[in-house]
């Protein structure tokens, strides 16, 4: 049965997360100029985030660690918080392209160096 069939026979659908255990940072990804859609379906505000330029995303295992992300990041440089979710260990950073990319490199060298984390690349687009 897939979603629309849920929906039109009023089921409820059930979700299962996996999380793989281990300490790693499994995506850190800079956007770079951003459509102002893209913002608006993460819950931004375009009005204000758009004129930042760029947007960063890390995901994390354990999740807890996004807490951690979330201050270094904060503190690195001029970046907004997004989104951080301690389930899923997502964050979300907004700020200038530079400020996004000190803040991820900044949270990737204090977690792999301190935390001992396995580490991907920064990637962008």
């Amino acid at each position: 049965m897939d979603y629309q069939d849920i929906q039109a026979t009023g089921s409820k659908m059930r979700i299962i997360q996996e999380i793989v255990p281990g300490k790693q940072i499994t995506l850190a990804h800079v956007i770079a100029n951003p459509d102002p859609s893209l913002l608006t379906k993460l819950g931004l505000n375009p009005d204000t985030d758009y004129k930042r330029a760029a947007i960063g995303i890390i995901t994390l295992s354990p999740s807890e660690t996004a807490i951690i992300a979330g201050d270094i990041a904060l503190k690195t440089s001029g970046v907004e918080l997004g989104f951080v979710d301690r389930f899923s260990g997502t964050l979300i950073v907004t700020g200038t392209l530079s400020e996004v990319e000190a803040s991820l490199k900044a949270v990737m060298d204090y977690i792999g160096e301190k935390l001992n984390f396995s580490l991907c690349e920064i990637t962008r687009t």
